[in-house]
């Protein structure tokens, strides 16, 4: 059996290969792709076939994909670039006869309106008419978009523009073992997995946040263009910050919001707390 997995130079990707091996995958089993492969030099040490490819480059793509089992695509991170590069792998896969093709999408992107959802909506709908197996992962924000940014939140508090709607973060370890899942055990063909974590809004975070470090920390809720407008000021680009805002307003609207039951399901135990993670991430650097 051969196993690829795109994006293996990410932070998602890596803990994928994480997975896969810690499931018993055979090393040379696996196959990581990415574009910078000097990242994972250690994974080749261990005895994972590590590959380069670029989703700009359909050849790279066919030659990775060539004799593959299976193969997870992990979204392109690339705004405006992300559908015809995707587009490129769903190609590259089905011209290599691929047995299963794993797509990491994004909350509720069959129905949702947010931007990030479009793209991806598209995508589900390249895979599903290439004719071949396929199982779509609909993963939640990362708690990890969160945990960076404390030393902001307790200085200044939270601003953003979500209301009282609620997001289902996850971590991106418990987001990989469900992908790792997927792609090492039988029953997913098909399927369309919401992949959410513990459910909170932003006032909730403050307060867990407050009641861990001992410190007041609000939010505070803003319109959607004013928020956007905030993020720009703090030195985010117009175009992300556009984004950011349009995730929230998203938000808002109960479009991030999925339960529990998928993610628990493939990970095969509770999902990892948000206190625990807050905990952590509070935590002196030993």
């Amino acid at each position: 059996m051969s196993i690829v997995v795109t994006g293996a130079t990410g932070k998602l990707g890596r803990l994928v290969v994480e997975s896969l091996l810690s499931r018993g995958v055979p090393a040379g089993e696996i196959v990581a792709v990415g574009r910078d492969v000097g990242r994972i030099d250690d994974l080749a040490a261990r005895g994972v076939n590590v590959r380069h490819a670029d989703y700009e480059d359909p050849r790279s793509l066919e030659a990775v994909f060539a004799g593959a089992d299976k193969v997870l695509l992990i979204s392109a991170s690339e705004v405006g670039q992300r559908l015809h590069q995707h587009r490129n792998a769903v190609e590259a896969a089905r011209a290599a006869g691929v047995g299963l093709i794993v797509y990491t999408s994004a909350p509720n992107a069959g129905t949702a309106n947010y931007e990030i959802a479009v793209d991806h909506r598209a995508t589900e709908d390249l895979i599903k008419a290439s004719g071949l197996p396929y199982v779509i992962l609909r993963n939640g924000w990362y708690l990890e978009n969160y945990t960076p940014q404390l030393p902001t939140y307790l200085q200044y508090g939270i601003a953003g523009a979500a209301g009282n709607g609620r997001f289902s973060a996850a971590t991106r370890a418990d987001l990989a073992e469900a992908a790792a899942a997927a792609l090492t055990t039988e029953g997913h063909q098909g399927r369309v997995y919401e992949l959410g974590g513990e459910p909170f809004t932003l006032t909730e975070l403050a307060a867990e946040i407050s009641r861990q470090a001992g410190r007041e920390v609000t939010y505070t809720d803003l319109p959607e263009q004013e928020y956007a407008r905030l993020l720009t000021g703090a030195g985010i680009p117009e175009a992300f910050a556009a984004l950011l805002a349009d995730s929230d307003r998203a938000a808002s609207r109960g479009e991030l919001y999925a339960d529990r039951t998928d993610l628990e399901k493939l990970l095969g135990r509770p999902v990892t707390p948000l206190a625990d993670v807050i905990r952590a991430a509070l935590a002196p650097a030993s």
